[in-house]
């Protein structure tokens, strides 16, 4: 088995503080329009498609504390190399780098295209994807528990803009959801497999799990966080079926923010520009967390200082925003991303989970046999 890692007190973080991170790492720039692509498989049950994805994660997250519960101090990383080999472990962490990788690069670019079309059109993509890497490299030099101090924050200081979502509901119609079941439970499923790029980031607890202090809650925190998420992915869907026409639904691309561009004060116009705004703080720790987890990985195939990784990170993910440019090529992206990360994060976790038991009882097997003869 390999060595568990070695963490000094000041690395290690409370299990309550899990609520924030799995919540922070889920809620991001897949909430700004995830309506609509659900929206065209499964119509108006497509709040039971979000439904579904949420209890999806609850599962898959029980899954991957048990395994990780099997080798307690060990990381996915670390766990890879020990059931598959030191060879074909490191191919699996690099892959897996590669992962956390592209879900970085997504969220950025998704929200720099976000920025340009809401706000300033005429702004280059090179001066939105310099300037928030900086803010995500001073952020991660930090270390680890001011990336959590960040997903804490962001959850706490944006809980008002959802309950801005009330005010399109006077001018909702609850026959919109009617009837229910209407569509085939294929198209629900379908509708549940098209949530996978907006409800993933728990994953990130296969690498945070040897910090936290408390080990045996961290279920219960793991899966506050994720009902919390459901609640707000659930919310959402429900306003915006109740208060979109079928057809308003189907064209409008960033549903969410539309339904903020409603809003509006006395004293502000145009909320959905606070909205856009104020949502970088809502992606900070989306895309800090990848950055640690990718770093967390690539220090076990490479020798490497975290101030080197960040920076040549960074340079990669910023040449990678220079080429792609349009609306087609991040739909591209997203669309196979979102691909990828349904077998990373709701199959793989499960036959890791059984390979972990085999080798568990293979191995008590063989110490019992030794210790006979």
């Amino acid at each position: 088995m390999t060595k568990p890692i070695q963490l000094s007190p000041k690395d290690m973080i409370s299990a309550y503080l899990l609520f924030f991170v799995i919540h922070g790492a889920q809620v991001g720039v897949g909430i700004q329009g995830f309506q609509r692509i659900v929206y065209q498989d499964a119509r108006q049950d497509a709040w039971i498609s979000v439904l579904l994805a949420g209890i999806a994660s609850h599962i898959v997250a029980f899954f991957m504390i048990k395994t990780l519960e099997i080798y307690g101090s060990n990381d996915l990383y670390g766990i890879q190399q020990d059931i598959f080999g030191k060879w074909i472990g490191n191919l699996f962490n690099a892959m897996y780098v590669l992962y956390c990788s592209v879900a970085f690069f997504s969220v950025l670019r998704n929200y720099i295209e976000v920025i340009q079309v809401w706000l300033f059109p005429g702004i280059g993509t090179w001066f939105l994807s310099a300037t928030l890497l900086i803010v995500v490299i001073y952020a991660f030099t930090g270390g680890l528990r001011v990336i959590v101090g960040l997903a804490f924050f962001s959850i706490i200081l944006s809980l008002w803009i959802f309950p801005m979502l009330a005010f399109p509901l006077k001018y909702s119609v609850a026959e919109s959801l009617l009837p229910v079941l209407e569509n085939d439970f294929r198209s629900i499923l379908k509708g549940t497999f098209s949530m996978t790029f907006t409800i993933i980031g728990f994953e990130i607890l296969n690498v945070i799990y040897p910090f936290v202090k408390e080990k045996k809650n961290v279920q219960k925190h793991v899966h506050l966080g994720l009902l919390f998420t459901t609640f707000i992915y659930l919310s959402v869907m429900l306003v915006s079926i109740t208060y979109y026409s079928e057809g308003k639904l189907l064209k409008t691309i960033w549903a969410t923010l539309t339904l903020f561009s409603f809003i509006s004060f006395p004293f502000i116009e145009r909320f959905e520009f606070i909205a856009v705004c104020y949502w970088m703080l809502i992606i900070l720790p989306n895309m800090c967390l990848y950055l640690w987890a990718a770093y967390r990985g690539a220090i076990r195939l490479v020798n490497i200082s975290g101030t080197k990784f960040v920076w040549l990170f960074s340079f990669f993910v910023f040449i990678g925003t220079l080429f792609v440019q349009t609306r087609t090529q991040i739909n591209a992206i997203n669309t196979v991303f979102g691909h990828v990360a349904f077998y990373v994060i709701f199959v793989y976790p499960i036959l890791l989970w059984m390979l972990a038991v085999l080798k568990k009882n293979f191995t008590s097997k063989k110490v019992k046999k030794d210790e006979q003869t």
